[in-house]
């Protein structure tokens, strides 16, 4: 579905974003990983190398928050590699404090990870995609982007921010042939959720209309489904991948 893309994977080191990875290759993608360190980066890239031996793989650490580190890195690649046809922008950070406790600190580093980064993630590519006659940009949003959530009101606000980056662009770069997406998860068993205890799965489960957490493979499916040509003629859109969740 994706043979002879080449395809970039913000926070492709781990969780949904190295599931992403792994679907790309499995499509015949060229791809490159970009971890918040060179050596989880390099990590992600030794397992991925084992796992397709014969696909094209690359890992960088460049700073997300930074639009010059952005570009250069993203320069690079289509220059290694002749193109830049998806950019997925996953990485992404969380907090659940109150706002009565909420350091303002914290809330800022949410916004330059979860907002910041995306707008430069997306403005270099877009940039290289018009060039090239087109692509893909791609956005990890969530489900608490559409309703909220009881605390930690940073994350949720950074996603309603991808979600209205994600829209405006899509409208913007259409004439472009570039399309934009976002992907809101719902809860997902991340190595991060494998460590909450059953009794706070149990309310969360009862939920979930499917009642049962996502995988983050089917998560990673809805990416490969929006990178690929099967949906040519759809951008714009946040699609919730979270079993119907009920809010």
């Amino acid at each position: 579905m994706l043979k002879g893309k080449v395809a970039v994977i913000t926070g492709g080191t781990r969780g949904i974003g190295l599931e992403i990875a792994r679907k790309y290759l499995q499509n015949n993608a060229t791809v490159i990983v970009f971890g918040s360190r060179q050596e989880s980066a390099d990590q992600a890239y030794a397992l991925l190398c084992e796992e397709f031996p014969n696909a094209s793989i690359g890992a960088m650490a460049p700073n997300l928050s930074d639009y010059n580190s952005m570009k250069e890195a993203l320069t690079e690649i289509r220059a290694t590699y002749g193109s830049l046809d998806i950019m997925v922008n996953n990485a992404g950070i969380s907090a659940s404090d109150n706002i009565y406790e909420y350091d303002p600190e914290n809330f800022e580093n949410i916004m330059d990870l979860n907002v910041n980064a995306v707008f430069y993630g997306s403005r270099v590519a877009a940039a290289i995609m018009k060039e090239q006659g087109g692509g893909v940009i791609l956005n990890t949003s969530s489900i608490v982007s559409l309703y909220g959530q009881p605390s930690g009101c940073g994350y949720p606000a950074s996603k309603f921010a991808v979600n209205g980056l994600t829209q405006s662009l899509a409208r913007e770069l259409g004439k472009d042939n570039i399309r934009v997406n976002a992907i809101a998860p719902g809860v997902t068993e991340t190595d991060m959720m494998k460590a909450v205890p059953q009794e706070v799965i149990k309310p969360i489960l009862s939920k979930i209309s499917m009642a049962r957490i996502g995988k983050p493979e089917e998560v990673a499916n809805a990416f490969l489904f929006l990178a690929s040509d099967m949906a040519s003629y759809i951008t714009g859109v946040v699609l919730p991948v979270d079993g119907a969740t009920i809010i």
